[in-house]
């Protein structure tokens, strides 16, 4: 019994990586820990399933990956159209909205109820975290391209994880740290 207790979190971890190899290990860095876990709605149709991993214990400085498993089909167009909606109402410039529209197309496909497409943010040099810093998309579990742009990676997750969100209990949800 004390030897299946001592293996659980070697198996929960081996899961973690089977489930998201989006999210191995790079040298030097922390581990995965899921934060939070939420149902975004619109209208009362349930969209996706948001789940927030952090690798560190500051969410300001450490990788951090925001896993949305689809419950419905969605265009990529309109992916694309709401995120630089909300980045706009959220403060983002134009001309970067502009750069950003054309390589969130690129970045994100149509998805069908049942996929998962995850966002890495991998934050730049603690000298400089703007500098450096890379989203990296994936698509069930396939690298779909990234954005390195070092103002994109805050912008986009504040789409979930900003004060001002449309989706506070959402938010809420995700930002509830680990326990112990």
């Amino acid at each position: 019994m004390i030897r299946l207790l001592l293996c659980l979190p070697l198996l929960a971890f081996a899961a973690l990586a089977t489930a998201l190899p989006e999210l191995s290990r790079q040298p030097e860095q922390p581990a995965w820990q899921q934060w939070g876990s939420a149902e975004m709605s619109r209208f009362g149709f349930r969209l996706y399933r948001a789940t927030l991993w952090v690798a560190g214990e500051r969410l300001e400085r450490s990788p951090t990956a925001l896993q949305l498993d689809y419950r419905r089909d969605i265009d990529s167009a309109t992916l694309v159209a709401s995120s630089i909606d909300e980045m706009r109402r959220l403060g983002s410039r134009e001309e970067q909205l502009q750069r950003w529209q054309s390589e969130l197309a690129r970045v994100l496909p149509d998805v069908k109820k049942g996929d998962r497409v995850v966002a890495v943010f991998r934050p730049g040099t603690a000298i400089n975290a703007v500098a450096g810093s890379v989203v990296t998309f994936y698509h069930a579990g396939r690298q779909t391209g990234e954005i390195a742009d070092g103002e994109f990676g805050p912008a986009f997750f504040a789409i979930w994880l900003d004060p001002a969100t449309r989706a506070p209990e959402v938010r809420s949800a995700l930002l509830r740290r680990p326990q112990g």
